[in-house]
């Protein structure tokens, strides 16, 4: 006899949680699927943590209205469940005079984007708020923060599994197919355990494109291809002297090598871009040269020999390295035509900061009114 449930989620990822938490309240009946032996151990435990504005992306983009909406949204839920958190903002800065025009950019980018609060400051004003910088003029963000990101995880499970959602580890998807009375899952191997769910919410991350593209009854073509970006990140012995965010003007290709901070007050600075053929998290202790020439035209004062390999983390990529960025893609059934199943696909950065928004627009592409705050 195959067990049925109402709604399946693939990932337990903080969108996967998101979504599995959004439907629970709901109502829904809510199974949430992890190949792994721990929750959010791939994108969702490798990133910066940092709670982003919405300000580089394109205006009218999903990623610039979902980050914003969930940048609101992640706020309220991190006060109401205890989770870690500082709105600590961030200082976009120019190094040279031609820079400058850039930061005039980003603000009317940003505004576009819903983001109201960005300011000018001069570099004696920036230097005021962090002494060691170097800069000539800077765009200051307060609403841009960071968040303790597996507090979250278990806050979103936390609040799922209180509205009788379930979790099931080392569950992964062998097979699935499109029936007439729902989607058929086969779990953790193909002789495994057989699931027929009306709902499946494929947040597979990395691997979401492939889990698609194998959905028997479902068109192969309607699956991108995915790329693997690589981002590398370095950690700085000892304290850094800032206690904000420090991002110079864009670079073509990324943001550049920027400063971030947790909420131990641990800098870090990164990514760099690495595409690679397979998932390897391994730093590699050379590409930390790299960086030294970049973080010291805005930080002179970074001693030699300061930078170790921290982590690295892997974005779930839609786009061949050298193409612009893809949006997020949302793909429900108004799109590919299977009742019930919605495929995420590209959701990277800003993935956490926008999770709440888009476990709300994922129930909105079926139908279901969400509750998410």
């Amino acid at each position: 006899m195959v067990d049925r449930v109402e709604a399946v989620i693939i990932g337990a990822g903080v969108v996967g949680l998101a979504c599995a938490r959004a439907l629970a309240r709901a109502g829904k009946e809510v199974l949430i699927l992890e190949r792994h032996s721990e929750i959010g151990s791939e994108a969702s435990a490798r990133n910066s943590e940092v709670i982003h504005a919405g300000i580089y992306y394109p205006a009218g983009s999903l990623k610039a209205q979902l980050c914003v909406t969930g940048r609101r949204k992640l706020y309220q839920f991190c006060q109401d469940h205890g989770v870690a958190h500082r709105r600590c903002g961030k200082l976009i800065v120019a190094t040279s005079a031609d820079q400058e025009a850039r930061l005039a950019e980003i603000r009317l980018r940003a505004e576009s984007n819903g983001v109201d609060d960005l300011s000018f400051v001069s570099r004696e004003e920036a230097l005021a708020m962090e002494p060691e910088l170097e800069c000539t003029a800077a765009l200051w963000s307060p609403s841009t923060g960071i968040v303790n990101s597996h507090e979250l995880m278990l806050a979103l499970l936390g609040d799922a599994e209180g509205h009788d959602a379930m979790l099931a580890l080392q569950s992964p998807v062998a097979s699935a197919e499109v029936c007439e009375s729902g989607i058929r899952l086969v779990i953790g191997g193909e002789s495994g355990d057989e699931l027929l769910a009306d709902i499946v919410i494929n947040s597979a991350g990395l691997s979401a494109p492939s889990l698609a593209g194998s959905i028997i009854g479902f068109t192969e073509d309607m699956a991108p291809r995915s790329y693997l970006a690589k981002g590398n990140y370095f950690s700085l012995s000892g304290r850094a002297p800032f206690s904000r965010l420090i991002y110079p003007v864009p670079e073509p290709g990324g943001l550049g090598v920027h400063l971030t901070i947790d909420l131990g007050g641990q800098a870090r600075f990164g990514p760099d871009v690495e595409w690679v053929e397979a998932i390897n998290y391994d730093v590699d202790p050379e590409r930390g040269k790299r960086f030294y020439s970049a973080i010291r035209k805005y930080w002179r004062g970074l001693p030699d020999n300061a930078l170790q390999p921290a982590y690295s983390g892997i974005r779930a990529k839609i786009v061949a390295p050298g193409e612009p960025d893809a949006d997020f893609r949302i793909q429900g059934p108004d799109e590919h035509g299977v009742r019930g199943l919605v495929n995420l696909f590209g959701i990277e950065s800003p993935g956490l900061t926008s999770s709440l928004a888009i476990a709300e627009a994922v129930c909105a592409s079926l139908g279901i009114e969400a509750k998410v705050n």
